[in-house]
């Protein structure tokens, strides 16, 4: 058995996190074609704009409910899955008008916020509602019980504790102050709502045609009734993140900003006693085996200059210097890991000849996460 399918056994819920641009989307489809060859059903879920997972499992488009891959699209790649794998999108707007479906006490209310004008433009630029719609989405399935395993793509982000943070922060947002006074405003607070509010709503009317006073009071009186579904929701979230049977892949590339991010966020997964699965580190520079001394680039040059000439050989030299610079830099990357994590086995995956965007290369990928050196 590999290293990392050791590491995932029994998990019902895998979480890949790092930093955009490290190849979280193709690490993420390979290890949900690794856990699906095992014999489980399995569900990838990414936020991917590029749709490079739709393309890399041979899907034209991907929606926002689990699809079934063709799985013989891998055997002919070589790769047996006996289990199941589905593949999803996720939609941020749309997951968001399905919670407000399912939270929605009856019709009414859920038709009032679903068609409010204020309704439409937050819910598809609140702050967080990307990382939160990603694991509330991940709560529904998981609590359907339809899938033995669920792979989730996090959100691109700048800082992978956004991605954490998010039941926190829409929590803190139902609970503050300024939304309990524009849902109930008592008092002075009431007053100056109501005086100041309707000149610069009347003001925005007449330049605007649009009545915001009275889609913000639909929008609110209506919201007031889903604070407490939202408040449980989250919480359901959080319970989740921190159950045994989640844990969080690190995925990062040997470059110093992901490396940074990878070793902070592995450090707020302990401060949250989460689960850390491991460590992915991809797009590595090798050369060699691992620990093969290498030679100086000098002596490259003189070995060839009598069959390649001096000039020549210089230049393949110069070449092979950078390469081996570049490994060098790789390798010391992997060791800084090593010492900042605690992860003394990291799973490496090499720089490939071409970028994966096909089963091919997703194979590619899947061999090396599943590699039993």
């Amino acid at each position: 058995m590999s290293v990392l399918a050791e590491r995932l056994s029994g998990k019902q819920v895998v979480i890949c996190a790092g930093s955009g641009g490290v190849g979280k989307t193709t690490t993420s489809a390979a290890i949900a074609m690794g856990l699906a060859a095992s014999g489980k059903r399995v569900a990838v879920v990414t936020i991917d704009p590029a749709r490079r997972l739709a393309d890399a499992l041979g899907l034209g488009e991907l929606g926002n409910d689990p699809a079934p891959v063709d799985l013989a699209r891998f055997a002919d790649a070589g790769v047996e899955i006996t289990g199941e794998l589905w593949a999803m999108t996720l939609d941020p707007k749309q997951t968001f008008d399905e919670l407000i479906e399912r939270l929605s006490p009856d019709q009414r209310t859920r038709d009032e916020i679903l068609s409010n004008r204020i309704y439409q433009q937050l819910s598809g630029a609140v702050a967080g509602s990307q990382e939160f719609t990603a694991v509330a989405k991940l709560y529904d399935l998981h609590a359907s019980g339809s899938f033995d395993v669920l792979v989730l793509d996090t959100p691109p982000s700048r800082n992978a504790l956004d991605f954490l943070d998010a039941p926190d922060r829409l929590t803190s947002f139902f609970e503050g102050r300024a939304l309990k006074v524009l849902l109930a405003p008592t008092g002075l607070a009431a007053r100056v709502v109501g005086r100041g509010t309707g000149v610069v709503f009347g003001v925005l009317q007449r330049l605007t045609g649009a009545d915001l006073l009275e889609d913000l009071s639909v929008f609110f009186r209506a919201l007031g009734g889903l604070v407490d579904g939202f408040r449980e929701r989250a919480e359901g979230v959080k319970r989740l993140l921190v159950d045994p049977a989640t844990t969080f892949v690190i995925v990062t590339s040997p470059e110093r900003e992901p490396v940074e991010e990878a070793i902070f966020f592995a450090g707020k997964l302990r401060e949250a006693k989460m689960q850390f699965g491991g460590l992915v580190v991809n797009r590595v520079h090798m050369l060699g085996e691992p620990g093969e001394k290498l030679p100086d680039p000098t002596l490259v040059a003189a070995e060839l200059a009598p069959q390649l000439g001096e000039s020549l050989a210089a230049k393949v030299a110069r070449t092979y210097g950078e390469a081996l610079g570049i490994a060098t830099r790789d390798v010391a990357a992997i060791e800084w890991l090593r010492e900042e994590t605690g992860e003394q086995d990291p799973i490496v995956v090499p720089e490939l000849d071409r970028d994966v965007h096909d089963v091919a290369g997703l194979v590619a990928i899947h061999a090396h996460l599943f590699s039993t050196r």
